[in-house]
């Protein structure tokens, strides 16, 4: 009983469904069984510019969706659309130049972090999407089936998926690879939006029994110099917040690396009545969202040692 109970605390259930749709030049990713809720695929990365033109073509494609949701980017944080909306947030860096964010925004331990890579031999290089690079990535997710105290989604992957899961937005990804003689130990890919305004992280991922080299941090150095020197001026790393959860040590790892939450509109259309009467119930978000933080803390907990427990040497946050 105790492993569906703590699989509350995670955003989404083993049941939901999970889809994509191809409207044309853009996809759409469908989720969720009674209540269906749509939105951009690679949604952090990839944005809505005219939204009744894409809502047209989400009402004609053939498929039930209840509720249609996009957010803006983050160098657009006033509402700019009528439709209902809630606030939701990035984790924004702001990058004026390489120089300025290593020397006045980068904290001290995490600056000291990325240097400790370099000291014990990693090095740090951008790659090109091919063979080697796809069999890195997948020695990397199949270290450990545990992350951060929850199975790990990717762990168990075949070579061909991990091939196809990687290879998306490929005409806008940039691929960073750490290394430690001449074996990968972590990655990064960045994917950029249409208007080269903001790049964000979409994998960053490092094997945990290198994590005493700190190449997480290196690797977030180097995507801070990649945009520098393409002048992508903002760099996203996902959210800095999820739900009722405010910080945590995720939070605190962007926070020393000079992410700062930016709080952005989302907005929410109905589609059909089931939508209209899931927003009004506040059914578009997760049991885990609508939780009282004391409780999902409490359960993420027991899930962390429920899961930990197989492994010799529990690994709990990022360095």
């Amino acid at each position: 009983m105790i492993l569906p109970l703590l699989r509350l605390v995670d955003i989404r259930s083993d049941l939901e469904m999970n889809s994509l749709i191809n409207l044309g030049e853009k996809e759409i990713r469908v989720k969720g069984r009674i209540i269906r809720i749509a939105h951009m695929d690679g949604e952090k990365f990839k944005f809505v510019e005219d939204p009744e033109s894409l809502l047209a073509k989400v009402r004609d494609c053939g498929r039930r969706i209840d509720v249609f949701t996009f957010m803006q980017k983050a160098v657009d944080q006033v509402p700019k659309f009528k439709y209902q909306m809630e606030w939701d947030n990035l984790a924004v860096l702001s990058i004026p130049s390489y120089e300025k964010w290593w020397n006045e925004t980068l904290g001290f331990k995490a600056r000291n972090k990325a240097k400790q890579a370099e000291k014990k031999g990693v090095t740090i290089a951008e790659v090109p999407f091919d063979d080697v690079l796809v069999k890195g990535i997948w020695e990397v997710y199949n270290e450990s089936p545990v992350r951060q105290g929850k199975p790990f989604w990717h762990y168990g992957k075949d070579i061909e998926t991990v091939r196809k899961m990687a290879g998306t937005f490929l005409e806008s990804s940039i691929f960073i690879g750490a290394f430690l003689g001449g074996h990968m130990i972590g990655f990064i890919k960045l994917v950029t939006d249409d208007t080269r305004t903001q790049a964000g992280l979409m994998h960053i991922t490092s094997m945990m029994s290198h994590k005493d080299k700190a190449p997480t941090n290196a690797l977030v150095a180097a995507a801070v110099r990649a945009c520098a020197e393409r002048g992508i001026p903002n760099l996203v790393y996902s959210n800095f917040a999820y739900g009722k959860k405010q910080y945590d040590s995720l939070s605190e790892f962007k926070e020393r690396n000079g992410f700062q939450k930016i709080d952005l509109p989302r907005y929410y259309i109905p589609l059909t009545a089931r939508g209209r009467l899931a927003l009004r119930m506040g059914l578009h978000h997760s049991l885990a969202e609508r939780m009282p933080e004391s409780i999902a803390t409490r359960l993420k907990t027991l899930r962390n040692r429920w899961y930990n427990r197989k492994l010799p040497v529990p690994i709990t946050g990022v360095s």
